[in-house]
Parts: C-alpha cells; sequence; structure tokens
C-alpha cells in the first residue's frame, strides 16, 4: 500500500484521552504515555465528561506543568461519545492516538499502531488479544461483534477497540456528520477502504472503576443494528405481516370451531409476543430516526485551555459569568 500522506512518525500525533471520573488514573497514565511516546512530536489532549472527582484539578495541573497538554471540560457529563468526538474535532496534530485514561491499554502498544499507519492507512485499529475485563463483557463484545458482522452484515473492523491511530482529517470528518448513531467503528469503513487491525495487549483496571456497565452496551448495539443497516427492520416487518396473516387466521379458524379454546390461547399469546417485539424494534428506528434530527449539540464545554468555537460553549463572551478560556501561547485568560 502506498502512503500519500505523512505518517504519524513524520508529523505528530494528538493523543486524544477522553475521561469520567478517573482522578486516580489520570497522573499515571500521564507519565506513561510520556514516557513511551514522548519522542514523537506530541500533544496531550484531555476531555474531562463532566466529572465530579477532582479529574479536572488534576488535568488543570497537568496542563500548568506541560505545554503539550491541552484539554476541555464538559458543562455536564455527556457521555463516551461526546468525549472523543470533542476531543477529535479540536486535536491540533495530524494524527490522533485514542487512549482510555483507566490505562488498560498499554502506551507502549500504540508503536503497533503507528508502524500499520505508516503503511499507508487511514485508520488502524487496536484488537485486544488477551482481554483483562469481567466474563459478561466479554461474552457480551463477542455476541454484538458476531450479530453487527455476521448476522446483520454491517462491516465493522473485526474485534476492532477504541483503541486506535486515525488521521485527524478522517476523524473530524466522521465526528462532524453529526449522526443519530455516531458509531465511529462503523462510519469509517463507509468513508475509506484503507484500514487495518492489529493485536495488541491489554491489562486489567488497577485503578477506578470501569464506567462502562450492560445498559451502555445494550443501548450502543441496538443503535447500531437499527442505524447501520435494513435488516433488522425488514426482518421485524416481515414478522409482523407474516404474524398477523396467522393471527387472522386463527381467529377465523377459532370462530368456526375448528380450533379448541386452550390452543386459540396459545396461538394468540404467541402472536402477541411476535407483534410486542416487532413493535419495540420500531420504536427504537424512530427514537433513532428522531435523534438525527435538530437537537441540542453533542456536547458543551466550560473551561478549556484551547480555543473553543462558539457553537459549542455553553456560554458566549455577552456573558460575563461564564467559563474562562486560557490563551496558551499569550499566557493569559480571554473570555468565552
Amino acid at each position: 500500500m502506498t502512503r500519500t500522506f505523512p505518517g504519524p512518525t513524520q508529523s505528530g500525533l494528538s493523543v486524544v484521552i477522553p475521561c469520567f471520573n478517573e482522578v486516580e488514573n489520570l497522573e499515571p497514565s500521564y507519565r506513561e504515555i510520556t514516557n513511551e511516546l514522548g519522542h514523537y512530536p506530541l500533544e496531550l489532549f484531555y476531555v474531562d465528561d463532566g466529572s465530579t472527582d477532582g479529574s479536572l484539578e488534576v488535568i488543570r495541573s497537568l496542563a500548568a506543568g506541560d505545554p503539550r497538554v491541552r484539554y476541555l471540560s464538559f458543562s455536564r457529563n455527556f457521555g463516551f461519545e461526546a468525549a472523543f468526538s470533542a476531543g477529535y474535532r479540536y486535536a491540533a496534530k495530524p494524527w490522533i492516538l485514542h487512549v482510555d485514561a483507566d490505562q488498560q491499554f498499554p502506551a507502549a502498544e500504540a508503536e503497533k499502531l503507528i508502524a500499520a499507519a505508516e503503511q499507508g492507512n487511514d485508520a488502524v485499529f487496536g484488537v485486544r488479544t488477551n482481554r483483562q475485563d469481567p466474563r459478561l463483557r466479554r461474552w457480551g463484545t463477542a455476541a454484538f461483534h458476531f450479530l453487527g458482522r455476521r448476522v446483520l452484515r454491517i462491516e465493522i473492523p473485526p474485534g476492532a477497540t477504541a483503541f486506535r491511530l486515525v488521521r485527524a482529517e478522517l476523524a473530524r470528518k466522521i465526528v462532524d456528520l453529526r449522526l443519530g448513531t455516531p458509531h465511529f467503528l462503523a462510519t469509517v469503513p463507509r468513508l475509506t477502504s484503507r484500514y487495518t487491525c492489529v493485536q495488541v495487549a491489554h491489562r486489567a483496571r488497577e485503578r477506578g472503576e470501569s464506567k462502562v456497565g450492560f445498559g451502555f452496551l445494550a443501548s450502543h448495539a441496538i443503535e447500531l443494528f437499527v442505524g447501520f443497516t435494513r435488516r433488522l427492520t425488514t426482518a421485524a416487518s416481515v414478522t409482523a405481516l407474516i404474524a398477523g396473516g396467522l393471527g387472522v387466521l386463527a381467529a377465523g379458524a377459532a370462530t368456526f370451531g375448528l380450533l379448541g379454546a386452550s390452543a386459540t390461547a396459545a396461538l394468540l399469546f404467541a402472536l402477541l409476543s411476535v407483534l410486542l417485539v416487532v413493535l419495540s424494534l420500531t420504536v427504537r428506528y424512530l427514537v433513532v430516526v428522531g435523534a438525527g434530527q435538530p437537537r441540542p449539540r453533542q456536547f458543551y464545554v466550560r473551561e478549556a485551555n484551547v480555543v473553543v468555537d462558539a457553537d459549542d460553549r455553553l456560554f458566549t463572551s455577552a456573558d460575563p459569568a461564564g467559563p474562562r478560556l486560557i490563551d496558551v501561547q499569550l499566557g493569559k485568560g480571554v473570555s468565552a
């Protein structure tokens, strides 16, 4: 594969680190990233997703001591998708390395992603070889990829995780699409064929608690399944028509005494269950479609040490009580 653009070794990379209540991990992760990747032209870009545990204070301290550290802080918790989207949008370097603050992916493993990017890829995804997560999460991820890739035929990089290296231009095009279901993994293959996956090491979380629960994973999967393919909704529609037809036949047979009372009741309950499942999928589909309509922005910033677009700020310069933006180059505060 011929590379037609500078790779991360030459042009540098922004390490985007989304974090929500990760106060115990911020300094250790900072030290690991700078120790392992500090020989590259580097920017560390923290996105504080409305933390309430003192994470922002630690990030401010890191920024005060290291000019490579940039950060945004949200006005409240907006979620994982919003956090990395903000980081991708405002990262300054031509390449973006996504690293979670929990340190489950060793920073040194980024060298494998960088090597693959130098081969001409626009995006490189890490695949865990020895996943150190609870069994339920491992099973859930396996089911997610099986249903998405094998059953519903959605193109998802096999085994891909959030530990990834992406050309910044591509990353910004994806997050600026403002999709109702902003699934980065499923959107990359829609925009480029130059992506790959590499195997990377994984380790158990040592500090703090995971913010990814079953509810998040289930919601994330359902939105992908109804937002990136019509197979599920088509199957639901066909099933509803068949169930409706069987219901009419069952009603006619019961009217003319061709079915006993117990058999009729059992059949009608089964058909009702099918229709309820179809209805739930239909409602979810409408919710996803509705999410793509005009709505509040994906996130709002309360504080940053980079210049933020006015539309992404919670307050404007006309509001003297608004947040402060620190002008890093001039070293003085400016009103947000």
